[in-house]
C-alpha cells in the first residue's frame, strides 16, 4: 500500500507554511509521499492529514476528511487550540510516534442540517462545531421555536441561538455561557444568545433527537454553519438538525485527559 500523507494548512500563517516545507523532506526521507492538493489526497487515499493552523483550520480538515474516513492530526498555531492535539514544537516527535502506530483515533459527533425554505430548494450542511441562528444587526429580538422529534419544546426570544456538538461546546457556545461538554458525551447543546426571558435556558438533548428550528417571530434571521457559510431564513422556513451519519476522526497521541486540556486552555489554577 502506498504511504501517503496530506497537508492542510492555513496559508495566512507564514509559520505554518515554513513548517510545511520542513515536514515534506522529513516524510520523503522515510519513503512517504506528501500531498497538498485535496483532489490528490482523496485520489491517493492518504493515510492521514496534518492540519497546520488553529482550531478553525482543523475544523475544515476534519469535516472534509470525515467524508472519506481520513483522520486528522491538528498542530496548533492559534491561541486556545481546544481541538489541536499538539503544539508546533512537538511535531516531529509526534510524527515518529504515528509512524510507529502509537496513536488512537477519537471520533467526534457531527451534525447535519437541512434548510427547508418556502419556494426554494432544500439545502444541506454538515458541521463539526455549531449552527448559529442570529438576528440581523438592525432587527429587533427574534423568537426561535424549538421542536424536539416533532414535539414543541421551548421558545427562545433572543438575539440568536447556538446548536452545537460537544466539540463546539468550547467554541462560540462557551462565550455565551453554555456548558462545556466532554467529547465522549453523545449529545447536542442548545445555547441562547442574549435571551430576553428568564425561562430561556441552555438545554442538552440526546443525539437521537431530531431538532426543528422555526422562526416564530421576526421577518428573517441568519443561519451560519461552523462560522464559514451563512444562509438567510424567513418566517415559514424550517431548519431540521440531526446527528450526521459519519463522524470526524482526530488523531490522539498524548496522554492529556479532557479535564487537563480544559485546565490548560482556560488557565484555571485553583487546584494548585
Amino acid at each position: 500500500m502506498e504511504r501517503v500523507v496530506g497537508l492542510w494548512l492555513n496559508k495566512s500563517k507564514p509559520e505554518a507554511q515554513t513548517l510545511a516545507l520542513q515536514i515534506e523532506p522529513w516524510f520523503k526521507a522515510r519513503g512517504w509521499d506528501v500531498l497538498t492538493e485535496w483532489e490528490d489526497i482523496v485520489e491517493r487515499r492518504a493515510q492521514f492529514l496534518i492540519s497546520l493552523g488553529g482550531d478553525g483550520t482543523l475544523l475544515q480538515a476534519a469535516r472534509e476528511g470525515a467524508s472519506f474516513g481520513i483522520p486528522v492530526l491538528g498542530v496548533n498555531f492559534g491561541r486556545l487550540g481546544f481541538l489541536c492535539e499538539i503544539e508546533r514544537e512537538e511535531i516531529f516527535s509526534t510524527l515518529e510516534k504515528i509512524l510507529r502506530q502509537e496513536f488512537k483515533i477519537q471520533e467526534r459527533l457531527m451534525l447535519n442540517a437541512i434548510i427547508k425554505r418556502v419556494g426554494k430548494d432544500d439545502l444541506s450542511q454538515m458541521v463539526l462545531n455549531d449552527i448559529v441562528f442570529s438576528r440581523e444587526s438592525n432587527d429587533g429580538v427574534i423568537t426561535l421555536q424549538v421542536n424536539l422529534s416533532g414535539e414543541p419544546s421551548v421558545s427562545y426570544p433572543a438575539d440568536g441561538l447556538i446548536i452545537s456538538t460537544p466539540t463546539g461546546s468550547t467554541a462560540y457556545s462557551l462565550s455565551a455561557f453554555g456548558p462545556i461538554i466532554s467529547p465522549n458525551v453523545q449529545a447536542i447543546l442548545l445555547t441562547p444568545l442574549a435571551a430576553h426571558s428568564l425561562s430561556a435556558r441552555p438545554m442538552v438533548v440526546s443525539d437521537h433527537e431530531e431538532i426543528q428550528i422555526l422562526l416564530a417571530n421576526g421577518e428573517q434571521c441568519l443561519v451560519t454553519f461552523d462560522g464559514r457559510h451563512s444562509v438567510k431564513i424567513c418566517a415559514g422556513d424550517t431548519v431540521v438538525i440531526k446527528t450526521a451519519s459519519i463522524k470526524a476522526q482526530l488523531i490522539r497521541v498524548g496522554s492529556r485527559s479532557f479535564p487537563q486540556v480544559v485546565r490548560e486552555k482556560l488557565r484555571d489554577r485553583w487546584h494548585e
